[in-house]
This record gives structure tokens, sequence and C-alpha cells, in this order.
């Protein structure tokens, strides 16, 4: 049987013969001890960078000679180190409409169009690729008066009752029916376009999803429990921004020009209200999932933090009204409070934004979280199940579902990241998970961003 073609194989056999190496020799390949490949195929990632660097140069060209001149060369602030095929998907990104200012925070990498981690602001638009299709992802971490020690000594039911409660996975509805208030705005519903989405949504309303979307459970300095969510407006989001892209006339995809709307448009109206909503469900989800765990825990919430990171705000930046549009990034102005996750297996961070020079160049703007250092496919050809399993165990960490994919080694390490950022927050908290409930392996979500 004849193999399928490999697109990047001519290019790779070019860089191998150039590197002096027979293309067709036996190579031993990675993690095997006794399995071999062909020679060529160890340089099928630098063709296949090739490419999209290509690609990306080819774009970049494209959209910015429809750039108005007053927009072009806005300020660019990077935080931290990235690969070039990120910086070349934000520089695209900055070419691209009416730009004001844009930043790329330290855990930013590559995403739809937008990476994530990145921030622009626009002068009357908004940008469709930027929020992203998990419209309003974010966190919430909420601090109980019950001491971690006594929900360690029973973690094992709670996380079993943590996953009959809540739904993980893809598609999947809630057993509980959620009433929210959300569901009887008809006006919010017809002005966003998503009218024939209503049952839907409700019948999703607090399922979280898979991927990095989780429940955790974290002990702070002071010996208490954490709970902490990240996900985000589930099928609801998905479904408003792949609508409002084909209307739009813009392309999904990760080398494509993302896709900009006049605020004071017909169409940009109509995704104001859809993402408003959005931002709506995705707080009563996170809200009721939260409230779920409080009530399978016990105890009484102390502290809340909740916080976007997929979305857009109008705010005041160098006296100019403008839409800062932030894709894996959290709003940090002074004095405001965030929670950021790292992996399942680093702890996590409540921050707060201060006022600096700095902070104000960021567009009060900072991490959601680690950042990934591979890519899924990535994670799972280079670690093992029993790896993850290893690093857990050392931390004391208990998960319950996850898969390679979300395995710490392919995350940065938080603490580091957040260095980057120490001119423009503070860390007020250090929280240690001792407990994560994920979807299972091998679990695909297509409402993730």
């Amino acid at each position: 049987m004849s193999r399928k073609p490999d697109p990047f194989e001519p290019r790779a056999r070019a860089l191998a013969a150039a590197a002096g190496q027979d293309p067709d020799a036996r190579i031993p390949m990675p993690g095997s001890e006794k399995r071999t490949m062909p020679a060529w195929t160890a340089f099928r990632d630098a063709a296949r960078a090739e490419e999209a660097a290509e690609r990306q140069t080819a774009l970049y060209a494209d959209v910015v000679r429809d750039q108005p001149e007053a927009y072009r060369n806005a300020p660019l602030v990077v935080f931290g180190e990235h690969e070039e095929r990120t910086l070349g998907q934000m520089r695209t990104c900055m070419a691209t409409g009416n730009v004001v200012a844009g930043v790329l925070c330290g855990d930013g990498h590559l995403g739809y169009a937008q990476p994530v981690g990145g921030v622009i602001a626009y002068e009357g638009q908004i940008s469709v690729s930027g929020v992203g299709f998990d419209i309003a992802c974010g966190n919430m971490a909420v601090r109980l008066d019950t001491p971690a020690a006594e929900v360690r000594a029973r973690v094992g039911d709670v996380l079993g009752d943590i996953r009959r409660s809540i739904s993980f996975g893809v598609g999947r509805v809630n057993e509980t029916r959620v009433e929210h208030e959300l569901f009887d705005d008809d006006d919010a519903w017809l002005a966003s376009g998503m009218e024939d989405f209503r049952q839907k949504a409700q019948a999703q309303l607090g399922t979280v999803g898979s991927g990095n979307h989780y429940v955790d459970l974290f002990e702070d300095e002071e010996g208490l429990t954490w709970i902490g969510v990240h996900f985000g407006s589930r099928g609801l989001g998905h479904t408003t921004a792949t609508r409002m892209l084909r209307l739009a006339g813009g392309e999904d995809g990760i080398d494509v020009a993302p896709t900009v709307l006049p605020v004071e448009s017909d169409l940009g109206q109509q995704y104001l209200a859809g993402m408003a909503l959005a931002g709506r469900y995705a707080y009563a989800g996170r809200e009721w999932v939260v409230e779920r765990v409080r009530q399978i825990i016990g105890g009484a919430v102390t502290e809340t933090i909740h916080n976007h990171h997929n979305f857009a705000w109008k705010e005041q930046h160098g006296g100019r009204d403008l839409w800062v549009v932030r894709k894996g990034a959290t709003p940090a102005f002074p004095g405001q409070l965030g929670f950021v996750g790292g992996s399942m297996g680093d702890d996590a961070l409540i921050i707060e934004g201060v006022e600096s020079e700095e902070s104000a160049r960021a567009l009060y703007s900072t991490i959601h979280g680690a950042g990934r250092v591979f890519g899924r496919r990535e994670a799972v050809r280079r670690f093992t199940r029993q790896e993850m399993e290893t690093w857990l165990m050392r931390r004391g960490v208990l998960l319950a579902g996850g898969d390679i994919d979300e395995s710490p080694m392919a995350y940065r390490r938080l603490q580091q990241v957040i260095e980057h950022h120490e001119a423009t927050v503070r860390v007020v908290r250090r929280l240690r998970p001792f407990a994560v409930a994920m979807a299972g392996r091998g679990v695909e979500d297509p409402y993730r961003d």
C-alpha cells in the first residue's frame, strides 16, 4: 500500500541534504529504542515553519497595503520571549485596521488569527478574530472559610461528586436545568441574532467543556480552600463567532487576516450584542459551577475574583476612546484583582494591577495563564501519561480526567512568566493545587480557543 504524500517532504529532503545527511538514511525515532524513521522526517518541522513564515510574509504585505496611513506603525509592547511565528502573527494583527497600540503578554502563543496573550486597541473598530471563538472565556476563584486539610481528607469523594454533578466534555448538556434571568431577556437574544440558540444555550449552561478548561481546588498560605474554574461561553460563543465571521466574509485559521468590523456598522452592533450576551452567559455558567462545588465542599465564600480574558472593552487610553480586544489576556487596572492559573501541577496566582508607566504601555493587561510551550499534538508525541502522573504525584495533586496534551510539561512555568510583568502587577496570593477535575482523555473541544 502506497503511503499518503507528505506536502513538506520535498523541502524537508532538501534541508536534510543541505545539512549533510542522506534523506533516506534511517535514524532512531524519538522516544523509541527500536523503531527508526527516514532522516528527512526530522526536518519536517523546519520545512513546515519555512512555509508558515512565507505565508505570514505574504499576508502581512497584503494587509498593510490596506491599512490607513494614520494607524500604521502603532507601538507594540512585547513581554517575554516568543516564537517568531507568534510575533509574525501579532505583526499582521497590528497591520490590520485602525490599530492604536498592541501588547503581547508573557504567556503568548499562536491562536486563531490573533495570538493568545495578544491585546490590541482599535479606534472605532472591533476584531471578531481577536475576541475569538470562545467568547468570554475566563477565570473565577473563590476563597472558602473551610480549611484545606479538611477537604484533603476526603478529596477523592469530593472529586467524585464534582465529576458526577458537573458535565465535562464536548457537546454536553447539564443534567440539572439551570434557570437564569438571562434566558428571559428577549431583547438581548434578538439583538445578537442568537434567538434560535437560546434553548441549546440553556441546556449547556454550567457545563465546563474540555481542553484546558477545569475545576481546581487550591490551598492558600493560610491553609484555606479556594475553588478555581476556567471556561467560557460554550456553544453560544462559538456559534456567535462563527456566524459573524461568515457574515463579515472573514476566514477561520491561523495564518489569516483578523476580521475587523466598524463598531457603528449594523454588523458591528450585532456582534457587540452577541459578545455581551456571551459574556453574561459565561459569568452565569462559572458562577453556577463554583456554587455547585461549594455545596459539595461546604463552607462559606469569603472572597470572589472573576474576570473574562477573551473579550473587548471600551476604554480610555491616552485620552482616546478605544476598543481594547484581549485574547487570553487579563485586565489589570490599578487595584483590579485577577486569578491566573498555571498548569494542572503548578501554583496559581491572585494578582493585582498596579499603576506604572509600563502598565499604561501594556494597556493595563496581563497574562491569563502560564502559556503553552508545546501544542497539543506535540505534547502527546513528546510525553507519556506516566511522566504526567509522576509530576502530579510529586506535587500532591489528585487528577480526575485530563490527558497528556494538558500535562504540566507542555506549559511554561507560571512564576517565570509573571516575572516579565513585575512592573505592572503584584502577586497577592499563591494558591497550591491539590485536586484537578477536567474532561477525560482524548476529548477534543470545538468551543475552546
